[in-house]
């Protein structure tokens, strides 16, 4: 008997009331204990597609599974057992420490509203432990640098347990050192019962740590495969519109160097 996927999308369309098509007829499936990266150009329903994962956006047709399961019909409370969100901004700390954010991965558990049972809150505890943040913990979250804060988002959907982490653009405002942190910090929570779907637009970062990457321009899939098997020079002018170079280092790991802009500009 074949095994049910983690996830799986089944000709899943959004279409906005302005009538622009987001996400277009995409169809993939994935099995948990991986990490999985999504690339594309801005603006190639990357972040839509992901909502309609966790039903922050209701798709107009097609169908989402986890474990088999369509979130459809399922509450916030459920689908939030097993699917977190990290997203790419933090929005609306009001005041919160680092330990309070983090504890609200634990709310679609919580069956008490007054406070924290002790086995939620050693839990947490552990998270911060492990994610590097416990020095932080009395801290207000808005009072963290850029990389800090990252890290506090994923302790937080940590501590939520859940199937599929989706992570939006997670490096996008970090310098160097604090992309390779975070990618490495995602890259140890690849559980054999749990796969993590990260957005980014740094390829050579997801070349590096990704065990398949999923490739979209205009809502539409243009690959899925591992890293070095779909990312090409080809792939990379095809859904970028850009002349690239791409190699390997003295490691063996992936790398893309962009060149030039391929789109004819006509006559300047």
């Amino acid at each position: 008997m074949d095994e049910v996927p983690l996830l799986e999308l089944r000709e899943l369309n959004k279409v906005y009331e302005d009538g622009y098509h987001a996400v277009r007829d995409v169809s993939y499936s994935l099995p948990a204990g991986m990490l999985v990266g999504l690339i594309g150009p801005n603006g190639c329903g990357k972040s839509t597609m992901m909502k309609c994962i966790n039903r922050l956006h209701d798709p107009t047709s097609g169908d989402v599974l986890i474990d088999g399961e369509s979130v459809l019909d399922k509450t916030p409370g459920e689908i939030a057992r097993k699917v977190a969100n990290v997203p790419a901004e933090l929005r609306g700390s009001f005041g919160l420490t680092v330990f309070e954010t983090v504890m609200l991965g634990r709310y679609p558990y919580l069956k008490n509203v007054w406070w924290e049972p002790p086995e939620d809150e050693e839990m947490v505890s552990v998270a911060l432990e492990k994610f590097g943040v416990a020095h932080l913990k009395d801290r207000p979250i808005g009072a963290l640098s850029s990389g800090e804060r990252q890290r506090v988002l994923i302790a937080k959907a940590y501590v939520q347990n859940p199937r599929l982490m989706l992570v939006d653009e997670p490096t996008s405002h970090l310098d160097m050192k604090y992309k390779l942190d975070v990618m490495e910090y995602l890259n140890a929570m690849v559980k054999k019962d749990m796969t993590v779907l990260v957005a980014e637009h740094d390829i050579s970062l997801m070349a590096r740590y990704c065990d398949l990457c999923i490739i979209m321009k205009k809502g539409r899939i243009m690959g899925i495969g591992k890293p070095k098997d779909v990312i090409t020079p080809e792939l990379i002018e095809e859904v970028y519109e850009v002349s690239a170079s791409v190699g390997f280092d003295g490691d063996g790991e992936l790398f893309v160097l962009p060149k030039r802009y391929v789109r004819d500009h006509g006559t300047l």
